[in-house]
Formats: structure tokens, C-alpha cells, sequence
């Protein structure tokens, strides 16, 4: 099977703001389901974590926010890396969120947007790009594994009994 071709461009303000908060909701989903966040918090931390991470929203610097595209210009997915590593890590890019549309998902376009992403933010200067996936996502965790990504580190929790 031949992976579909996906370029990239930046996203319009009236995306920006869907994106903005469906990325909150799954955020929040992420954090609950991973047992950090209660449901009554969850929506409400997502959303300030996503304001300090885009304090200026799209304008924030160093940020690539960015819709994938079929040949035709169908949208299939979103793609955000930060230019700037949170642990500043020089030279290293880090992966914020990536989604591919639902209806669009098993065709081969993830690895095809994460790829399309690699090559804008190799053009802005980065020699690596990381990321966070949750223990609970094996559908991501497999994607970044079978695009040639490493565990570089890792964390672990265990319930205590009380």
C-alpha cells in the first residue's frame, strides 16, 4: 500500500479556536483516564495548560499549528510542535498534540502528517523531535514506534493500597 501524501498549512484563526478547545476536552479525557486529573477538574486544567502553553494563541512564537491536507486540500488532521523544547533541549523540537480526523482514521494518515510535521519543523532548524504519548494510548505509542521513535524516557506509576 502506498502511504497518501499529506502536506501541511498553517491553520485559520476559526480553526484555531475548534482546535483549541477539542484539544482541551481530549486533554482533560487523557489526564482523567490516566487517573491524574478528577472528571470535575479535568476540563478546567486542560484549558490552563493549554493557555500557558499559547499565551498569544496562534501568535505564540515558536509555534507550528498546522492543518494536514490531502493533494485536493481535504483536511485530514492537525499537527502542533513547539520549536523550543519545554526542557530546552537545543536543537530539539517537541511534539504537542497530533490528530487525525476520525472518520479518516487507519488509512496511513497519521504517520503521514507526523511525517509532513518532521519536515517543517527539520526546516525550521530542529535535529529532533520528542514527545509524550499516555501509557493507555498503544495506538499512538505504536505509530511514533513503527515512524522510528525511541523510549528516551519513561515514567511509571503503581497504585498503593490504602
Amino acid at each position: 500500500m502506498t502511504e497518501p501524501t499529506v502536506t501541511v498549512r498553517a491553520m485559520s484563526p476559526e480553526e484555531f479556536d475548534i482546535w483549541r478547545d477539542e484539544l482541551a476536552v481530549e486533554y482533560a479525557r487523557e489526564h482523567v483516564t490516566a487517573g491524574n486529573w478528577t472528571a470535575e477538574e479535568g476540563l478546567g486544567r486542560a484549558r490552563t495548560a493549554v493557555a500557558a502553553l499559547l499565551p498569544d494563541g496562534m501568535a505564540t512564537a515558536g509555534q507550528l499549528i498546522l492543518v494536514g491536507v490531502l493533494a485536493d486540500g481535504t483536511p485530514i488532521g492537525r499537527i502542533w510542535i513547539s520549536l523550543a523544547h519545554p526542557r530546552g533541549l537545543p536543537d530539539c523540537a517537541f511534539l504537542q498534540d497530533i490528530e487525525v480526523v476520525a472518520e479518516r482514521r487507519g488509512q496511513g494518515l497519521g504517520r503521514a502528517l507526523l511525517a509532513a510535521g518532521e519536515r517543517e519543523a527539520r526546516e525550521r532548524g530542529a535535529r529532533a523531535l520528542e514527545l509524550n504519548v499516555f501509557g493507555a494510548n498503544e495506538t499512538a505509542a505504536t505509530l511514533y514506534r513503527t515512524s522510528g521513535y525511541r523510549v528516551v524516557t519513561q515514567q511509571m506509576r503503581k497504585d498503593l493500597p490504602a
